[in-house]
């Protein structure tokens, strides 16, 4: 992956794409180094899904398929009160790791894989 700002120019960034069929919903982004603590935003997989084949998203994250010069790319802007990112991917990872993620957990099913006591109890701060 690669990160720029709106007007500078894209460097490396080690980042990697995570999916836990016990959060089905959500995709994790992770940055940094391995031995750095990592910077991750979380959004929904179907906005992945939907942005490889057409401009998806408001608020902090959008999806750009095909992006600029590399029509083999994709391009994730992430927005916050601290500035802009835009996140420059090869497509054929992004594609192995959602079809890796429908076969564990395939779109539509997602409810039945989420434990609402366990939910619930971690929004009410009750814990086991």
């Amino acid at each position: 992956m690669h990160v720029s700002v709106p007007g500078g120019m894209p460097a490396p960034l080690p980042a990697v794409l995570l999916y836990d069929p016990d959060d089905p919903y959500a995709v994790r982004l992770s940055f940094g180094a391995p031995a750095a603590d990592p910077v991750d935003w979380v959004f929904a997989r179907s906005l992945l899904i939907e942005g490889l084949r057409r401009p998806v998203g408001i608020g902090d994250v959008l999806v750009i398929p095909r992006h600029g010069r590399h029509p083999r790319s994709m391009r994730i802007v992430l927005r916050s009160p601290a500035g802009v990112a835009l996140i420059d991917v090869a497509e054929s990872p992004v594609t192995a790791f959602l079809r890796r993620s429908v076969s564990l957990v395939p779109p539509g099913t997602e409810s039945f894989h989420i434990d609402l006591d366990r939910t619930l109890d971690a929004l009410t701060g009750r814990w086991d």
